[in-house]
C-alpha cells in the first residue's frame, strides 16, 4: 500500500506561518488579477441597509439568533447544527481542532489548498495525503484512498468544489466517502466554500448525506463575493458542533456584530447576489475556454463551473512567468508550488469581465515573450 506523509516542519509553533497567506496579502494584487478565487466584491450600495439600522454591539453569545435561524435555514440544518466562525479559515481551523487530537493523523487530498495542510501542522496533527490525479480530471478515487485509511487515521480531509482546479465531488461519490469513514470510525471534513458557484447541479451539502461523518465548512466569501463579511460556519451533528462552540470560545469572544447584521441582509437578498454571480460567470467562463483552447504551451482539465482553473505550463519556470507577468503586465495568478505542484498555476475568472479579459490577454503576451 503507497502512503504519503507530509514531510515534518522543523519549525517551531511559535514560529510558523503561512506562505500562502502571506503571497495573497503581499504579492498577488494587480491591476488585472486573476489570482483571486473568488467573485468581485459586491457592493454594499446595492445591499438595501440604512445606517440607523447598524449597532456596534448586540447580544451575540452563542449566536446571534436573527443570523442563527437565517444560516440553519440557508443549510437546511437545526439551529443548534450550526456554529458561526469569522470566515471559512477559522471554521476549518475549529472543525479541524474539534475532530482530531495533538498527534493523530489526517489523510488531505492533494493538491490542496496550503492553509489547511498549515492549520493542521499548527495544531499538532499529522498529515498523510491522498492524490487528486490530473489524469483523472482531479477526482476523487474512493478505492484509492479506503487503501490509504489505516488505524491512525481519524479524519479525512477535503474541498468541494476543489481549490485549485474547481472540480466538483458529486454525491455518489461522497456516499462511498461516508462508507469508509463508517467503517473506520472517522470524521470527513469538507470545506463547501466554493459549492455554490456550481449553481443549479451544485448537490446538497454532504452534512444532510450522513450527519454522523460529514462536518462542514463554507462562508459567504468565495462564491458571492461578500468576503468582507467574515461569515463564515462549520455545520456538524449537536454534540460536535457544541465542541466547536467551546474551542471558539478560545479565539474569538463576541463577532463584529455590524458585520451580523450585514449578513443579515445579505441571507435576506442572496437570490439576487447569486444571480449577480451567476452572470459575471456566464460572461466570464468562455473568455477562460477560448484562452485555454489558444493555448498548445498549456495542459488543462476545465471544470465546467467554479471560480478557478489550474492549466499546466508545459515548458520553463511558473515562478519567472509569474514575476514575467507581474514586473511588465500588470496582472497576476497563483502559482502552484501553493498547492504542491510547481508546475501549474491558478487562474481565477470571478473578477469584473473587462478586467479578467484583459488579464487574460496580458497572460497570453506574457506567454508569448515567456516562450520566444
Amino acid at each position: 500500500m503507497t502512503t504519503t506523509t507530509t514531510p515534518a516542519r522543523t519549525v517551531r509553533r511559535s514560529e510558523m506561518r503561512s506562505p500562502y497567506m502571506e503571497f495573497a496579502k503581499l504579492h498577488a494584487h494587480a491591476a488585472y488579477n486573476l489570482a483571486t478565487s473568488g467573485m468581485e466584491s459586491f457592493p454594499i450600495a446595492e445591499l438595501p441597509v440604512r445606517w440607523e439600522e447598524l449597532e456596534i454591539t448586540g447580544p451575540s453569545f452563542y449566536g446571534f439568533p436573527p443570523l442563527q435561524q437565517r444560516l440553519a435555514k440557508h443549510c437546511g440544518v437545526p439551529e443548534n447544527c450550526v456554529v458561526p466562525a469569522i470566515g471559512t479559515s477559522l471554521a476549518n481551523h475549529l472543525a479541524l481542532a474539534a475532530i482530531a487530537n495533538p498527534g493523530e493523523e489526517i489523510l488531505v487530498e492533494d493538491p490542496t489548498y496550503e492553509l489547511i495542510t498549515s492549520t493542521a501542522e499548527f495544531l499538532g496533527l499529522r498529515v498523510r495525503t491522498f492524490p487528486r490525479r490530473v489524469e483523472n480530471s482531479f477526482a476523487v478515487d474512493p478505492a484509492d484512498l479506503r487503501k490509504r485509511v489505516t488505524a491512525q487515521t481519524r479524519a479525512i480531509v477535503l474541498c468541494n468544489l476543489h481549490n485549485p482546479s474547481s472540480m466538483l465531488t458529486g454525491e455518489d461519490t461522497l456516499r462511498e466517502l461516508a462508507a469508509i469513514a463508517r467503517q473506520n470510525g472517522i470524521r470527513i471534513l469538507v470545506d463547501e466554500v466554493y459549492l455554490d458557484a456550481a449553481f443549479d447541479i451544485a448537490p446538497r451539502s454532504a452534512v444532510h448525506l450522513a450527519p454522523e461523518v460529514f462536518v462542514i465548512t463554507s462562508s459567504l466569501t468565495k462564491a458571492y463575493g461578500l468576503s468582507g463579511l467574515r461569515c463564515g460556519w462549520v455545520l456538524a451533528e449537536e454534540k460536535l458542533a457544541e465542541r466547536v462552540w467551546h474551542i471558539n470560545d478560545l479565539f474569538s469572544s463576541v463577532p463584529a456584530h455590524p458585520a451580523e447584521l450585514l449578513s443579515i441582509v445579505a441571507f435576506d437578498n442572496l437570490t439576487r447576489i447569486r444571480e449577480r454571480a451567476r452572470a459575471i460567470l456566464q460572461r466570464n467562463r468562455p473568455l477562460l475556454e477560448a484562452f485555454l483552447e489558444s493555448r498548445d504551451d498549456l495542459e488543462y482539465v476545465l471544470s465546467p463551473h467554479g471560480t478557478t482553473a489550474f492549466p499546466r505550463l508545459k515548458h520553463g519556470s511558473v515562478e519567472a512567468l509569474f514575476e514575467l507577468l507581474r514586473s511588465k503586465y500588470e496582472a497576476a495568478l497563483v502559482p502552484g508550488k501553493f498547492f504542491g505542484m510547481p508546475q501549474h498555476f491558478r487562474i481565477g475568472i470571478g473578477g469584473n469581465t473587462e478586467m479578467t479579459a484583459e488579464g487574460l490577454r496580458r497572460l497570453g503576451e506574457a506567454l508569448d515573450e515567456f516562450r520566444s
